[in-house]
Order: structure tokens, then sequence, then C-alpha cells
């Protein structure tokens, strides 16, 4: 009997569009000898499950079933492709565990945490990891612009604190830009971060469970055409990614190292690619995926494929990790 896996994918976030694609990378890539996968697009205004023909089926949200033609389908395993709310949150992965359903993701608590980024830092930085310097605002506070800039300097960073993909940062580098930058950020999100500007080496570094055993990809060097790995950087060709990343071996050790260490910490399952920048060889971490983009052209793929991993066997480790069981 084949594994039903439901793939999840979309989203309520900025991020949509670009979840739905990994989605159905993911559709494509399972075996079918072993897997029967199903699309599921969950959106703001349904949830459903899309046959060939991309007839919609909705999705009986009391059990996570979905009834097409008369047959009612539960799903051994949920494969979690969502960017953002509710996939990269714990929301949707809090419900999975209420209901008791296997899934490819970490424990909700730590996807939650990771998709924090203020509260990610403030637990990493009791383990001695090096991040930049931050001030963290909520929407309404009263805020000292002088202060901020006294803390961060300039050039700094303004960014969401719970959105990926880019959305909504900007690249400060006048005093009189702070206001506006925040703004655009508190367009995307009710909490922002912002971060001192470190100069050096970009780099994206995937771990993962994979065959019972925490194993950290080889390593992508991030060269942006623009001013900084942006959404046109990363999803529209102004970037170069280079895997593996030109790193003397001790630079590379460290980061590895480094990567490695905050997946335990964090306690995290599953997929993850975790973002440093080299500073005279020191790795500051800046934030973690923990569901992070998985189409042919995405980072982790890369990483993947160059450690001679294919997407079928990537997609299948997954499955079976969260299974725990072989079959």
């Amino acid at each position: 009997m084949k594994v039903s896996v439901g793939i999840v994918m979309g989203g309520y976030s900025s991020e949509v569009n670009i979840s739905i694609k990994s989605g159905n990378v993911v559709f494509k890539h399972l075996n079918r000898e072993i897997y029967q996968p199903y699309r599921i697009h969950i959106l703001k205004e349904k949830w459903v499950v899309l046959d060939e023909d991309d007839t919609e089926y909705p999705i009986q949200k009391e059990d996570f079933s979905v009834i097409i033609q008369g047959e009612k389908i539960n799903f051994d395993c949920v494969f979690n492709a969502i960017h953002g709310t509710p996939g990269e949150d714990g929301s949707f992965i809090a419900y999975l565990e209420i209901l008791g359903i296997k899934h490819t993701s970490a424990p909700f608590y730590q996807m939650a945490l990771t998709f924090n980024k203020r509260d990610t830092l403030s637990v990493l930085k009791q383990y001695g990891i090096k991040t930049a310097k931050s001030v963290f605002l909520n929407e309404g506070d009263d805020f000292d612009e002088s202060y901020i800039l006294d803390v961060v300097g300039l050039p700094c960073f303004v960014k969401p604190n719970k959105a990926g993909s880019s959305f909504g940062i900007s690249k400060v580098y006048e005093s009189m830009a702070l206001r506006a930058a925040i703004d655009k950020a508190f367009d995307e999100d009710s909490e922002i971060l912002i971060e001192s500007f470190l100069d050096g080496t970009e780099v994206s570094v995937g771990v993962l469970e994979f065959e019972n055993q925490i194993k950290v990809l080889p390593i992508t060097e991030i060269v942006s055409e623009n001013d900084f790995f942006d959404y046109e950087a990363k999803y529209q060709g102004k970037s170069q990614e280079i895997t593996p990343a030109r790193l003397i071996p001790n630079h590379q050790i460290k980061v590895e190292e480094e990567a490695k260490k905050i997946y335990k910490f964090l306690q995290i399952s599953g997929f993850s690619r975790s973002e440093f920048i080299l500073v005279n060889g020191e790795p500051y971490f800046l934030e973690m995926n923990t569901v992070p983009g998985l189409t042919e052209e995405s980072i982790l793929p890369q990483q993947a494929s160059e450690a001679g991993i294919s997407l079928e066997a990537l997609f299948d480790n997954a499955i079976r990790s969260a299974l725990r069981t072989n079959f």
C-alpha cells in the first residue's frame, strides 16, 4: 500500500506563490512507486486538494482529510512547503500535532521560535553565538531615531521580524531615510528588527536530518548584484549563488560547526537553512529558515545536489524521518 502524502503549499503571506512553486516541485519528485502525493493549497479563502485536472476538493478541517469521488482520504504524512504564515510560524504545525498527523517540519514551538528573528537571536546569544547589534520595535512604539542609530550605526538594515524572502527589508545609509524604512517594514509585520551592517561574506548553510544523522550540506556563498540579497537578487537572477562557497578551510569549518550547533541548540528537526556573515573569518548568525525554498533552483536543493543527494532522495528522506519507519 502506498504512503499517502499531503503536500501543503501556499499560505497567508507574501510568499504564497513561491511556496506553491516549492510544493509543486516536491509533488513532481516523489517516487510514485512508494508515495501517493496530493497537492494541498492552504490559502486564506480556502483549504483544498487539487487533482490532476486542478479540480478542487475541500479539506475537512476537523481531521484534515478530504473526500474525493466518494472516498475519504487521510494522510499518513504532511509535507510542509508553506513559506511564512501559517506553515513556518508553528501555527499549522500545532494543528497537525493536535490531530496526531506526522509532518516533515520541526515541532511547532521550534517553528514559532525560529520564525521570530528577535527571539531566535535572544536564545542564541545565551549560547555565545555572534550576531549583529540590534534594536526591536513593536508597531505603535515611541522610538528615538538618534538612540537607534547610536546602537546600530549606519548603514543598517530594517526588516520585518516575522517575514521571509526579503519582503519589507531596507538598507539605510542616511539618518533621514530611517523612518521611511521603518514604515515599509511595518507594512509587512507589526514587529520589526533594526540591525547593524556586517561587512563580510554572506553564506547560507543547509542543515538537516539525513539518514538519521544531522548533516551539514555544502555551503553556498551569496554574491548579490544589488545592494544586498533582496527579493530581486533571490528570485530574479540578480545574484550569484556559489556552491561550494569559496572559503578557506578553517573559515568553512567554523561556519559548519556554528550551523550544526545552532541546529542542536534550537532542537530543530527536518530542513533548515541558516544565514551568516563572515567578518574576518568569524561567522555572525543572521536568521534561520525552517521551510526553505525547494525548487530546483533554490539554495538548499543546490547544496543537496553538490552533496550527491537528488531531490527524490531529499524529499524521500524527509518523509521517512517524519514517519520514523521503513517501508
